[in-house]
């Protein structure tokens, strides 16, 4: 099953401020990360107001994504970053914006031919290309129903965060693209990187006073990703509570174990 829900950007925002009312250890990377949702915010709600795209799925998905599209916004977002973002971002909007256009240009070019790169200006490129992907990939997936693969069967890129959400008197496992946000459903038991599907080498990892987010890693392979229990806690919203989490990123990193896809913050 492929999920094609529309983006509930407030929802999203208004995790955000929540949780940072909650976990003063993450309230400054939560209450920056508040205001890059909301700048993605209007960046969806511009996109939204255009045609609706024509996904075509045998071209690849991330040269449908317009880079001139993204360019146009990355002033607006660099002055945002250099305003309110941590030091290190903010010195990175300063260099950044002091490239020529051309420069700029191939920064988005590169990020959608190597996405798993370690461009240290990746940041800027997900949070305009996460809305542009998202619109784009909310077109009709029914010839998509019964994708069981471990990356987005829609853009290709690499799971984000897994869900568990309530099935009858269970719980369904999703992944959650690092890209477009798709949901996919996936098999509870089983890594998405090597496949291993023993349980005992697919441990799992959760803090007291973060009981409904939990490292799920693999032994086999040392990937892990985390997964948001919304059985446990129906008003998660899995993108914004696997980003408040960050200090489970610490501890499995503490532990060898290498994430999947880093988050929009870089943890």
């Amino acid at each position: 099953m492929i999920q094609t829900k529309k983006a509930d950007w407030n929802k999203r925002i208004g995790r955000a401020m929540d949780l940072a009312g909650r976990h003063p250890g993450t309230v400054e990377v939560l209450t920056f990360y508040g205001r890059v949702l909301e700048f993605q915010k209007a960046l969806y709600d511009g996109v939204a107001l255009q045609p609706a795209p024509a996904l075509d799925r045998n071209a690849p998905f991330r040269e449908q994504l317009d880079v001139y599209a993204a360019q146009r916004q990355l002033p607006a977002l660099l002055a945002l970053v250099q305003k309110t973002g941590p030091a290190k971002l903010a010195q990175q909007a300063a260099e950044m914006g002091g490239g020529a256009p051309e420069q700029q240009r191939q920064m988005l070019h590169d990020f959608l031919t190597s996405p798993d790169g370690d461009d240290p200006f990746a940041f800027f490129a997900r949070v305009l290309f996460q809305p542009i992907a998202e619109h784009l990939a909310a077109a009709p997936a029914a010839d998509l129903e019964g994708f069981a693969g471990s990356v987005c069967p829609v853009c290709g890129g690499k799971p984000q965060v897994a869900v568990l959400r309530p099935e009858g008197d269970g719980g369904k496992r999703f992944l959650v693209c690092s890209l477009c946000l798709t949901e996919w459903e996936f098999r509870r038991i089983l890594c998405p990187i090597c496949g291993e599907e023993d349980h005992a080498k697919l441990p799992r990892y959760s803090a007291e006073d973060l009981v409904a987010v939990r490292v799920e890693a693999c032994d086999s392979c040392n990937y892990y990703l985390k997964g948001v229990d919304m059985t446990v806690d129906g008003l998660a919203v899995p993108l914004v509570d696997e980003i408040a989490t960050a200090p489970l990123d610490l501890w499995a990193a503490e532990h060898g174990y290498t994430k999947i896809s880093r988050n929009l913050m870089g943890f």
